[in-house]
């Protein structure tokens, strides 16, 4: 796979220029047959894979909250109860998660959803100068700084990665 020009057009794209936030985005050939999205960006764009973060939806007490965690590791669900102020958090179903999105599984950006959740990303994005998240579909990727994701999507930082 190789790294290519991304081409704009996604919600994620139109809501960080609407914010003037800086970013880059960053295309690469997906391949269908992936089965982790975040590495095969990683892989195919030739960065540090723990700059990569995937967007997840979980139900916290019956709300869907989104939560930003690296790819190379895991979701903590009992953190992000905790940090929610909740008793019990659950991976969304799929489909949920592309409804309330509007992205694809894959493809979910915690920017430009196509409605507005709590947003909740792991602390460890602070260790690095830029992130990248999903552009809004598969093979896009946007580079911003962690800051500026938290502004964007009106998150907040915590400990919800093992």
């Amino acid at each position: 796979m190789a790294a290519r020009r991304a081409p704009a057009g996604t919600p994620a794209v139109a809501a960080l220029s609407a914010a003037g936030i800086r970013h880059t985005l960053l295309g690469y050939d997906h391949d269908p047959r992936a089965t982790s999205y975040g590495l095969e960006a990683a892989e195919a764009l030739g960065v540090d894979p723990t700059s990569v973060f995937k967007t997840l939806l979980a139900d916290v007490d019956g709300c869907l909250v989104v939560a930003v965690v690296p790819v190379t590791g895991q979701l903590d669900l009992k953190a992000l109860a905790r940090t929610m102020g909740g008793s019990k958090a659950a991976m969304a179903d799929p489909a949920i998660a592309q409804r309330a999105t509007g992205y694809v599984v894959g493809g979910i950006s915690p920017i430009g959803q196509k409605r507005t959740h709590p947003t909740v990303i792991d602390e460890t994005a602070i260790l690095h100068e830029t992130v990248h998240v999903s552009g809004g579909r598969r093979g896009l990727e946007v580079a911003l700084a962690p800051d500026d994701l938290v502004e964007v999507t009106e998150g907040r930082y915590a400990a919800i990665a093992r």
